[in-house]
């Protein structure tokens, strides 16, 4: 692999695949979740979801170099060919099923302005804003609905798990800003905790079984901050999280 220069001037490994590892489980799980609540889970899924990622991977380096491009740094252009690799990809695969079901056309439509705010804050150097976060995480759960949908589902009958993800992965924002970047803010870490006790809420009224992991995510946003847990220990956790969600809309729903 070839370096690949940060913002700052210094090389690190450059990495086609994007190393945004919390982006990885919220791409997968709400997509895992709608093929297999779906009546007729089968290949199709299978295509979307190369489609899905490829498309991810594709927004992530246009957007980088967007980013580097708008602060005249020369690191951009890394990240051209990797976007046009992947969107290439991308078109290839997606292309067979926008044949086959034009209603996806629709789906991506409604995920765009959410994409636009995601490049807007690219384009601005601020991708780790909060509002950046929660744009993000809406067509990530929204996908549980496309999933659904593909596999014969009827039109919004998995709302519910789709809200159970969204309650989840909007949570996951505020949270690892506690434990990493304003792990030192107060009013982050009360903000999280406020979040989490109106998701548990919410959440026991999709399914009085959904407070079990829920219960759970309140009390990990209420004692882990301030403990000094190391990055990789906070992902690992996340993603037993993650899991343990996707375990639980499976069995619920």
């Amino acid at each position: 692999m070839a370096p690949k220069a940060g913002g700052d001037g210094k090389y690190r490994e450059y990495r086609w695949i994007p190393d945004q590892h919390g982006a990885w489980a919220m791409l997968a799980v709400p997509f895992l979740a709608g093929t297999f609540l779906a009546p007729r889970p089968g290949w199709a899924h299978a295509e979307l979801f190369a489609a899905w990622l490829l498309g991810y991977v594709a927004v992530f380096h246009a957007q980088q170099w967007l980013r580097l491009r708008t602060r005249g740094l020369r690191s951009a252009r890394r990240h051209g060919r990797p976007a046009l690799v992947s969107g290439a990809a991308f078109a290839v695969a997606a292309a067979p099923l926008v044949l086959l079901h034009p209603w996806l056309v629709v789906a991506a439509l409604i995920a765009t302005p959410f994409l636009g705010i995601n490049t807007y804050y690219a384009w601005r150097g601020r991708e780790r804003a909060l509002v950046n976060g929660l744009a993000a995480v809406v067509p990530a759960c929204g996908m549980l609905l496309v999933a659904a949908r593909l596999g014969g589902a009827e039109p919004g009958a998995a709302w519910r798990p789709a809200v159970a993800c969204l309650l989840y992965f909007a949570g996951t924002v505020p949270y690892v800003k506690t434990m990493i970047r304003e792990r030192n803010s107060r009013a982050y870490r009360a903000g999280s905790v406020a979040y989490h006790a109106v998701a548990l809420a919410v959440a026991a009224c999709l399914s009085p079984w959904l407070a079990l992991p829920f219960t759970a995510y309140l009390a990990r946003a209420a004692a882990l901050p301030g403990r000094g847990l190391r990055v990789p220990l906070v992902g690992a956790t996340e993603l037993a999280c993650a899991c343990a969600l996707l375990a639980a809309l499976l069995l619920i729903f």
